[in-house]
């Protein structure tokens, strides 16, 4: 079984004398808490009891409040995702990045930012394939692509290829068949997920996103629809990119941690 790469991280930190065995048995237990001033308090020690990226929603965070928490998550974990980033936020991290030597990478079509200290985490053989029904679902679909990739997926997507013009799916399909799970985005009346269920013999998670107006609109209706699915999927909240590929990517790996 392939090793935890954060938990040979702490191992060889010790071994090399950098943290006494204390901080190091406190890492490995994953129980490491540590507060920002008065309005954060980091869990330090999520990569290792969990084996999940380290993940900052910024929406609703002041851009001076959220440079610091993610600063430091990357500082103690190597890495670290902000999702639903503003402009405004991707300046201050960049610049508080910029004063620690800290890499900072904006994905732009996924509002996400990656932090990094180090290279991106190695491949692990889980194959994620990430089908959009419009182009308006993309960027729900690359957040989730972000974080896949960040549990050591392979990404492989088919983007606008919806139910209103279904011969666009079928030759779509084809290039990703091989992959370990579906993650399948979709608005206004979500039929997409249910229709590829129907074709594949991997697991698909349907994922309803915000577009669509009037009665039910804003992903209600393709919430609905696809809760409703006579095919057999599963289905996260409206908009949860970061949900959709953390738990696609568990299933790619088959259960282990990242």
């Amino acid at each position: 079984m392939r090793a935890n790469p954060v938990l040979s991280a702490v191992l060889e930190r010790y071994k090399n004398g950098e943290i006494p065995l204390d901080r190091a048995a406190e890492e490995i237990e994953g129980l490491r808490l540590e507060r920002i001033g008065d309005f954060a308090c980091l869990d330090l020690g999520r990569a290792v009891r969990c084996g999940m990226p380290e993940v900052v929603l910024a929406e609703g965070k002041a851009p001076a409040h959220l440079a610091e928490i993610a600063v430091r998550y990357a500082e103690t974990a190597g890495r670290c995702v902000v999702t639903r980033v503003t402009p405004e936020q991707v300046a201050v991290i960049k610049t508080a990045c910029a004063k620690k030597g800290i890499a900072a990478d904006y994905r732009e079509a996924a509002q996400s930012l990656v932090l990094s200290t180090g290279p991106a985490p190695e491949p692990n053989g889980g194959i994620v394939a990430i089908i959009t029904a419009g182009t308006s679902d993309i960027r729900v679909a690359e957040e989730a692509r972000v974080i896949a990739e960040e549990m050591g997926c392979t990404v492989r997507t088919a983007y606008d290829v919806g139910a209103a013009g279904i011969h666009r799916l079928f030759p779509a399909l084809k290039p990703l068949l091989d992959a370990d799970v579906f993650v399948v985005c979709a608005g206004r009346e979500g039929t997409l997920p249910a229709v590829v269920a129907g074709l594949v013999d991997k697991p698909v998670l349907g994922v309803p996103v915000s577009t669509g107006y009037g009665y039910m609109g804003e992903g209600r209706a393709a919430l609905a629809s696809m809760l409703q699915s006579c095919s057999v999927i599963s289905v996260v909240n409206i908009d949860a990119g970061f949900t959709a590929g953390a738990f696609a990517a568990r299933v790619a790996n088959g259960g282990k941690k990242a």
